[in-house]
């Protein structure tokens, strides 16, 4: 079977009605609806449905046995679509191992790439576009602005009073909505859950454990530094980013950082799940203040040093630094708007949505 994960209204649903007319029969049912969640309970769906979608399984106490129990004793020939807005390793881990039943896919937010090969667009407008929008199909594809703003506010509201309350306390949602605030102003920096602690008057702990939550719903995903073969002296705190860039607060720069994270853990996930890879989204800063915003890595090694820029075409003194130290990673400044693509000193300085058009997915 396949299970399919991502954030909230990122297309799982539609992408799985899509899929269901390429089958005979195909059932589509929603723990979240009664009528569904009673079918579900007593396994009286249509036995010969070539494809089942069983969506938010994972919000049923016992899921995995359940569904290991559904795979195992399914009609031949019937396929399972398993789908849901959550990690579902994370959640819930009780019962048998679901281990060489399924492949797992994670879907994501739109891309220059995707948005390009859909709306026939160049490269350039796809990237303002998923800028001034960000990548989730509702606010991308609304008529205007108004519409798209809308939407992110009600999405928003949404995640925090209902998907947060699900997997927390309901006295907490208060100290998680300002713990997102807070980290909405904090895309792209070192983050230190310590300091944030203090603000808060709650422990690190409590924070480490809303990250956790905000990370399993795919409100957030955090990218951790490379650390292999560098001294000591490197830093070991994540950096957070958000899977819909305009819940970024911040200036156009920090929102384009955000929009490219987005797009390379996409590209690695795809890597992942689609390939087989085992590849890697990092950062690179020293306590000396010497950074690099993006490492990509497959096999244990580096395979991109990533710079991202916004108007600045200057060799970054990162990359100038450790382009030396893994001459066998690709070294690439990427600039928003550049006038003139060049290569500088081992750098290749090259136009952000032209490089971003480029990536696997």
């Amino acid at each position: 079977m396949v299970v399919l994960t991502g954030p909230r209204q990122v297309g799982k649903t539609t992408l799985s009605r899509h899929l269901m007319g390429a089958f005979s029969g195909a059932q589509y049912l929603n723990w979240d609806v009664l009528a569904d969640r009673a079918v579900l309970q007593r396994q009286s769906w249509n036995p010969r449905a070539k494809l089942l979608v069983i969506d938010e399984i994972h919000k049923m106490r016992g899921w995995k046995g359940w569904l290991k129990g559904v795979f195992d004793g399914r009609s031949p020939g019937q396929a399972l679509l398993v789908t849901g807005s959550a990690r579902m390793e994370t959640f819930r881990q009780g019962g048998d191992s679901l281990a060489g039943r399924y492949f797992a896919f994670r879907l994501h937010p739109f891309s220059v790439r995707e948005w390009c090969e859909q709306q026939q667009v160049e490269p350039v407008d796809a990237l303002d576009h998923l800028l001034e929008r960000g990548g989730f199909p509702e606010p991308c594809l609304a008529d205007d602005s108004v519409q798209a703003d809308r939407w992110r506010m009600q999405y928003f509201n949404d995640l925090i009073r209902e998907d947060v309350l699900e997997f927390s306390r309901l006295h907490e949602i208060r100290t998680m909505r300002l713990f997102v605030e807070l980290l909405r102003e904090r895309v792209g920096a070192p983050l230190s859950l310590a300091s944030m602690a203090r603000d808060l008057a709650v422990s690190p702990a409590t924070l480490k454990r809303y990250l956790d939550i905000l990370q399993a719903l795919f409100i957030v995903f955090t990218v951790q530094p490379w650390h292999h073969n560098i001294a000591r002296a490197i830093l070991q705190t994540p950096k957070v980013y958000f899977f819909d860039t305009c819940l970024v607060r911040g200036d156009q720069g920090v929102r384009l950082e955000n929009a490219v994270a987005g797009m390379l853990l996409k590209h690695v996930h795809f890597l992942q799940d689609g390939m087989g890879k085992s590849a890697g989204l990092h950062y690179i800063r020293t306590k000396d203040g010497v950074e690099v915003d993006f490492a990509l890595s497959e096999e244990g090694r580096l395979t991109h040093l990533i710079e991202c820029k916004l108007g600045d075409n200057q060799p970054h003194r990162g990359l100038l630094r450790f382009a030396g130290q893994f001459p066998d990673a690709e070294t690439v400044q990427i600039v928003y708007g550049l006038r003139q693509e060049e290569f500088r000193n081992g750098i290749s300085i090259s136009d952000a949505a032209n490089w971003l058009v480029g990536l696997s997915a």
